[in-house]
């Protein structure tokens, strides 16, 4: 496996993976979108609310707030030694007290671990009236995004086949597939059409060239420029929710995918009685 990235930020990365097949690729962003624990808001304990919201609604808002979360602070509840009970290795308390008249924000929600605070201050909860106010304290626990979208670290995990852009000799450099193109990746270069240098990977193979070059030959019945992708190379575009870097995100998930490996390879030997080429 190579890897290439070309883009590496706290939240957003984009790379290029190379050397497996595309269920390697999608069991990779399958796991990046549900396996990867975050912290989320899971249990709220209400003791006021006058607002328009609905306790309910109140509480769905609350636990789609990201969090920043160390995981190597928290433990899940069912592997710590509180037995469940709720403690500062698996738990993180946030108590929230607002009286309107005034919008009420994630920044309002106050947390007892300052390492978990909400990812953005700014994400508005329930406005209030005069006289209304919400008093409550809330719990966060890691979970994983396979239970609940509300432990997804990632807002976009996608990957797509890197694109191949193949001219025939037929074609006559008309040009309308590089008026038609969305991305701007084709170019009139000397009297040939040619990708624009460094441009390859923005087409969203949309293959709209080879639509209006069939469209606008009446002899041709295939086109003269062809949009493919290789096999065994793909574009890998990430953005995370900020609760974890997407470079832990990266290896969290690379780690997961190792432990099932070693976990069906053991099963495969003990089912083989120990030679795994059986």
């Amino acid at each position: 496996m190579h890897l290439s990235f070309s883009r590496l930020d706290d939240n957003v990365a984009r790379f290029i993976i190379s050397g497996f097949p595309s269920a390697f690729v999608n069991s990779l962003r399958r796991t990046m979108m549900g396996e990867v624990p975050t912290l989320a808001i899971e249990d709220v304990l209400i003791y006021d609310n006058d607002s328009a919201l609905f306790d309910e609604m109140l509480v769905h808002r609350l636990g789609l707030i990201p969090l920043r979360t160390d995981l190597s602070e928290y433990v899940f509840t069912k592997d710590c030694s509180c037995n469940g009970e709720g403690c500062s290795a698996c738990t993180s308390v946030y108590t929230l007290s607002v009286e309107g008249p005034r919008t009420v924000y994630s920044r309002d929600l106050i947390p007892q671990d300052p390492r978990a605070a909400p990812v953005d201050e700014n994400i508005p909860l329930v406005k209030l009236e005069k006289d209304q106010k919400v008093v409550l304290e809330a719990r966060a626990v890691l979970g994983r995004g396979s239970e609940h979208a509300k432990w997804q670290p990632t807002l976009a995990c996608g990957y797509k086949g890197y694109p191949r852009i193949v001219f025939d000799s037929k074609c006559d450099s008309c040009g309308m597939c590089v008026d038609e193109c969305p991305r701007d990746v084709l170019e009139i270069k000397g009297k040939k059409i040619a990708v624009v240098d460094g441009k390859i990977e923005d087409c969203i193979l949309c293959k709209l060239c080879e639509r209006i070059c069939v469209a606008n030959a009446d002899t041709w019945d295939k086109p003269a420029i062809s949009v493919q992708t290789e096999d065994d190379r793909f574009i890998f575009d990430i953005e995370g929710d900020g609760s974890i870097p997407v470079r832990q995100i990266i290896e969290q998930a690379a780690k997961v995918l190792q432990t099932k490996s070693d976990s069906l390879v053991d099963v495969l030997c003990d089912i083989s009685g120990g030679n795994i080429n059986d």
